[in-house]
């Protein structure tokens, strides 16, 4: 594999920025790990981090780079600090950053991604595994599959109950929260209109811990997307929200997309 660290300029954050992307590389001679490369373009993964996370945080925390080198994909690691993916309150559009200009600027830079849809696929965790489901259900043009690993998929719910002085943030990023529900970045609100538009639905897949604060919004995303009649493969079993759990199921994820 070829891990390539990227800073190249955003048109629409108006700023540098950063991304780490893996590419497949056919290797006979490393020890303890053979690459491999499909025929073909690059299957594509854009892998999403979480809150107080950035673009290294799959390499630093897991073995992204060994579990892929014999699938032949790329993947994307692009840093987008505490948006949420999401077009911010305040003007910072990182939702228009991450499902159109990465995408096409990623395509542009490496000729050998694919463009196709059912080779573009997004995962993350938490605050990414709501930036991934959303992907899925706002950009499904673009994304065939994609993976919620312990989401933060009910974000209505969560800022819900916020007192006052907890809510600066969170407004700054999504506006009034009295707005939030049907909104745009309301994932049930998505789900719903998506599969009203008649547009390709993506494949998902959701896991979350059983010990986990976000496990009552999963399940109820889970209900709400089975009972839209989208293709959901979901499990739960023990674990909190840490990244023992996440190493571990990424590798589930992975085999699922590239099945």
């Amino acid at each position: 594999m070829a891990l390539l660290h990227t800073d190249f300029f955003s048109n629409t954050l108006g700023m540098c920025v950063q991304m780490d992307v893996i590419l497949p590389q056919r290797t006979t001679g490393q020890i303890g790990m053979e690459g491999s490369v499909r025929a073909g373009k690059y299957p594509t993964l854009y892998l999403l981090h979480g809150l107080s996370d950035d673009h290294t945080i799959w390499q630093r925390r897991t073995s992204i780079e060994r579990y892929v080198s014999d699938l032949g994909i790329a993947v994307v690691m692009p840093c987008t600090h505490r948006s949420w993916y999401t077009d911010t309150f305040t003007g910072m559009n990182y939702w228009t950053y991450i499902s159109q200009e990465l995408v096409e600027t990623c395509r542009d830079f490496f000729p050998n991604m694919s463009s196709e849809r059912e080779q573009t696929w997004a995962a993350g965790l938490s605050m990414g595994g709501y930036g991934a489901l959303k992907l899925g259900l706002r950009a499904s043009e673009t994304f065939s599959k994609v993976a919620s690993l312990s989401g933060a998929v009910d974000i209505a719910g969560l800022v819900k109950p916020l007192s006052a002085e907890r809510l600066s943030y969170w407004e700054t990023v999504f506006g009034p929260k009295e707005k939030l529900a049907g909104s745009f970045n309301d994932l049930f609100a998505a789900a719903e209109e998506l599969k009203a538009s008649g547009k390709p639905l993506p494949e998902i897949f959701m896991w979350c811990g059983t010990e986990d604060g976000l496990l009552e919004g999963n399940i109820a995303m889970r209900e709400h997307l089975e009972k839209l009649g989208y293709n959901v493969t979901y499990s739960q079993s023990p674990g909190d929200h840490q990244w023992c759990y996440w190493d571990e199921q990424i590798q589930n994820v992975l085999k699922w997309m590239t099945r």
